[in-house]
């Protein structure tokens, strides 16, 4: 009698054993990023956002906002950055996701540049020539902003859509006159470039990446989310507490290196390029708290001008979700 409810308690601590694995398991979400040069990649590198929610995360690698859109219509995707001008396009196409924090502020991390044989010096010098950037990218927004800045007209520029990768090979090819582009490729390009304007120079453009996640697996998994943000803000705090210890030689730097692809001794500058706000910023006013909104709505309005989206929503606000920034900051 004894043995059997030996065996028995046996095969009861093995099943028990296996549905916790299951649901230990079941626990995975695949998060989507550009591989852009920021704190949050030596956080994922060192499997910082792991040990904080506890989760198993797969971290997918996109080459642009139209690619993520994508994913995120078809349920692939849950969680990923995303730009404030795809981020407005998919919304206006009514992908169902909102925006619940800010991945970083792009200044001159994103610039034009114009090719030293091509005669680009100046934003006017454009007319005529072809430029690459990633359609319906911030890049492309900013790029769109600087031509109706400098009186030129969309169609007094070849415009041509290209993939940060392809915009390098075009460049070594001398295909395209000039991009607006970030790093890795941005790197490559200033050398044999020349600096004509950072985004953050382009008057009433504003542009940033944002953190975008599915509505409905947004309120499933609540916990997850918040501490998703609390891992997230002690990524950045962890840079912009003590930038300067951020250098080519430091563990940092080289795991986002690794991760990104960007040659390490550009990383430093890279991050300097970029504005890392607290989750107390990202819930103000300029941001999540009313500033995203008609941010998205004027953005969408200048898509459409040229020709990138269809409709304009009349109102923005379903698309930005401000609740676990608060949550987080108790």
């Amino acid at each position: 009698m004894l043995g059997r409810r030996k065996v028995l308690g046996t095969i009861a601590a093995i099943l028990l054993a296996t549905v916790s694995s299951t649901a230990a398991m079941a626990e995975k979400v695949v998060i989507g990023h550009f591989g852009t040069p920021i704190p949050m990649q030596a956080a994922a590198a060192a499997g910082e956002f792991e040990k904080a929610t506890g989760w198993e995360i797969e971290w997918r690698k996109f080459g642009s906002g139209a690619e993520i859109i994508a994913a995120m219509a078809s349920g692939d995707l849950k969680i990923s950055e995303l730009g404030s001008s795809p981020l407005a396009i998919g919304a206006s196409q009514g992908v169902d996701y909102q925006l619940f924090a800010i991945s970083n502020i792009i200044g001159e991390a994103e610039s034009l540049i114009g090719r030293k044989d091509s005669g680009v010096m100046k934003v006017e010098d454009l007319k005529g020539k072809k430029v690459g950037v990633p359609l319906g990218s911030t890049a492309h927004y900013s790029l769109m902003g600087a031509i109706k800045n400098a009186g030129l007209a969309p169609g007094d520029v070849e415009v041509i859509g290209m993939k940060p990768d392809q915009i390098v090979a075009a460049w070594d090819q001398g295909q395209i006159d000039a991009t607006f582009i970030w790093e890795p490729a941005k790197g490559k390009a200033m050398k044999t470039g020349t600096l004509i304007m950072a985004a953050n120079q382009v008057a009433g453009a504003p542009t940033f990446d944002g953190w975008v996640v599915n509505t409905e697996f947004a309120a499933a998994n609540q916990e997850f989310m918040v501490k998703f943000l609390k891992a997230l803000d002690a990524a950045n705090a962890a840079y912009t507490s003590n930038p300067d210890a951020w250098t080519v030689d430091s563990a940092q730097v080289k795991a986002i290196a690794e991760r990104t692809g960007s040659p390490a001794e550009e990383v430093p500058a890279a991050l300097k390029g970029y504005g890392f706000p607290s989750l107390k910023d990202m819930a103000s006013a300029d941001w999540l708290g009313g500033g995203n909104q008609s941010n998205m709505l004027a953005t969408a309005k200048f898509l459409m001008e040229n020709k990138r989206v269809d409709a304009v929503l009349d109102d923005y606000s379903k698309f930005v979700n401000a609740e676990f920034l608060a949550a987080a900051m108790k």
